[in-house]
């Protein structure tokens, strides 16, 4: 498993469309298997599941994306999991890193656009 956390500022619906492009637009077997959003008063949260073949480890490797934001203030996560064929312990977590780097590359374009 590989996670990453970031608190940014932006605008909440334009993040979280910048991310789902990027994610479902970085690989040709990306595919996007299901969310849930949900607005209570000035606060909005979006889950989002991504999952993508893992060539490295000839298995597939899914993603969890959330996405909190209180007016402009945003905070957003990312954890991968899957990808290793090991039965007692973790091997072979390069297909996790690299869909988590995948995210992570997505996050820096987001806050360095013009």
């Amino acid at each position: 498993m590989a996670k990453y956390e970031k608190r940014l500022k932006g605008n909440f619906d334009d993040l979280l469309n910048w991310l789902h492009q990027d994610i479902t637009n970085g690989s040709i077997s990306v595919s996007y298997e299901d969310g849930s959003s949900i607005t209570v008063n000035n606060t909005r949260m979006a889950v989002r599941v991504y999952e993508r073949y893992s060539m490295t480890g000839s298995n597939r490797v899914s993603m969890n994306v959330t996405l909190l934001g209180v007016g402009d203030d945003l905070f957003v996560t990312a954890i991968t999991s899957g990808g290793s064929q090991a039965v007692f312990f973790k091997i072979n977590t390069l297909g996790e890193e690299a869909f988590l780097r995948l995210f992570i590359d997505s996050i820096e374009s987001f806050v360095t656009r013009n």
